[in-house]
């Protein structure tokens, strides 16, 4: 009946503002629906399309560019202040350190072919829809393997400016926290504002079986969000008080995360930033996830389909630990220097409060340093079909991704003021904005407090 009426007033005058009404109200129903979800497609009728677009356009060709050059893993001082630009029909790209970031993809057990195919596919991106404060806006690959977010021009040149510290962190640690930036890119479009973007790899991939997520900075003001109600489908990201009473369940990988959470947040804190934060979710495991120990076969195959032996390489004759790296202090252990400065930042955070009881020093030589081997086996997680989800750890019961991100707040002048602020809006209370220092310290608190 209504397809008939539908029918019948296709003639009648008017019609055609009609149906443009319904598609519309249909439309506007659609992106209602999706922004409860938290992300919706960004097609032909968004307000975003033509800039994803371009988005691909020019990330394809800048793939293809970097593929065709030399493969190398090493990367010299230029190619760090490498900028490319590529000239399109409506719009140029240009493309800063393509090769560091290409060799970082690489170390990370991607080609270039699936970086493009996940990018550049003709499915519509997703925009996600962040309760960041931040103004930038946040798109999704469809297959949710890559976030797109836009930056301003001063976070681009901090990142850039610190990407050589950033890789060593990397290479040094292979499994550590920090969210791995894939590429940073620049939209320019005659007479329009230039627009920055990075490429960064998703915390929460493969996210299929998520059940719950959280954004964690150790602190208690704003940090409450209403839950969606039970057995609905919406994504809410929760914050530090939902997570209250609750822990990650971890055992023997525990004294693991402890330090990798340690090394991560005091390298930023050398970065002189704060207000990043620690991205959590988990999902319960399957039956033959939780015991897979009893079934080396399993072992043998989820092994050869996702350690990915250039990055991650297992030591001859050592234990069977998937992913365990050679056992060489230089590449794992903080430096002197560095384990001094957490030493000292630590006796200073010292309070009433409880005190934070981070993995002794003691790792070097001559130590009984009873957590190492945990930290040495860097938990490249052995899922089936996909390539070290560097992010994801198992426990007894729960899988859980975990990862560092929005790294780029500096402790300006103008955060100083903030904290002084905060300090007299609420007294005795704990806010985000607090020295580096403080919030590495706090951040690693709240770790070992909600772990065990």
């Amino acid at each position: 009946m209504k397809l008939q009426m539908e029918m019948s007033a296709a003639g009648s005058p008017g019609t055609g503002r009609h149906q443009h009404s319904v598609k519309r109200r249909r439309w506007g129903g659609l992106r209602q629906q999706w922004k409860l979800l938290g992300l919706f497609e960004i097609d032909q009728q968004h307000e975003f399309y033509s800039l994803t677009c371009m988005m691909k356009e020019g990330l394809s060709a800048a793939i293809q560019n970097t593929s065709n050059s030399a493969a190398t893993t090493e990367v010299s001082d230029d190619d760090f202040r490498s900028e490319v630009s590529q000239i399109h029909k409506d719009f140029t790209m240009q493309t800063f350190a393509g090769p560091v970031f290409s060799s970082l993809r690489g170390s990370l057990g991607m080609t270039e072919q699936e970086y493009e195919q996940s990018l550049c596919s003709d499915s519509c991106y997703l925009q996600f829809i962040s309760n960041s404060k931040s103004k930038a806006d946040f798109f999704l690959t469809n297959d949710k393997r890559f976030f797109l977010k836009t930056q301003n021009k001063r976070e681009i040149k901090f990142l850039l400016s610190n990407l050589k510290i950033y890789m060593e962190h990397l290479r040094r640690y292979p499994h550590s926290l920090l969210v791995k930036f894939l590429g940073v890119h620049r939209i320019k479009v005659p007479h329009r504002r230039k627009k920055y973007f990075i490429v960064m790899q998703s915390v929460f991939y493969p996210d299929d079986r998520i059940n719950a997520r959280y954004d964690i900075k150790g602190c208690e003001v704003s940090r409450w969000t209403e839950p969606a109600p039970e057995g609905s489908q919406i994504i809410v990201v929760l914050k530090d008080l939902n997570f209250e009473e609750q822990h990650i369940t971890l055992d023997r990988q525990r004294p693991w995360l402890l330090r990798q959470v340690e090394v991560d947040t005091h390298f930023l804190r050398r970065l002189n930033v704060l207000d990043y934060s620690l991205l959590l979710a988990h999902q319960p495991l399957q039956n033959d996830e939780r015991h897979q120990s009893l079934s080396f076969a399993t072992l043998i195959v989820r092994t050869k389909k996702s350690v990915n032996p250039g990055s991650s390489p297992v030591q001859a004759g050592a234990a069977a630990v998937p992913g365990e790296v050679p056992q060489d202090d230089s590449i794992l252990l903080l430096s002197e220097w560095d384990g001094r400065c957490l030493k000292s930042a630590q006796a200073r955070e010292a309070s009433s409060s409880s005190t934070l009881h981070t993995c002794p020093e003691a790792a070097g030589p001559g130590s009984d340093a009873t957590e190492l081997p945990d930290f040495r086996a860097q938990n490249r997680r052995l899922l089936p079909n996909l390539k070290n989800p560097l992010h994801v750890i198992d426990g007894p019961e729960q899988r859980y991704f975990i990862g560092i991100i929005d790294i780029f707040t500096v402790y300006s002048f103008k955060k100083r003021l903030e904290h002084l602020w905060k300090r007299l809006r609420h007294p005795g209370r704990s806010f985000s904005t607090v020295s580096p220092q403080k919030y590495c310290v706090r951040l690693c608190q709240w770790v070992q407090d909600h772990t065990k």
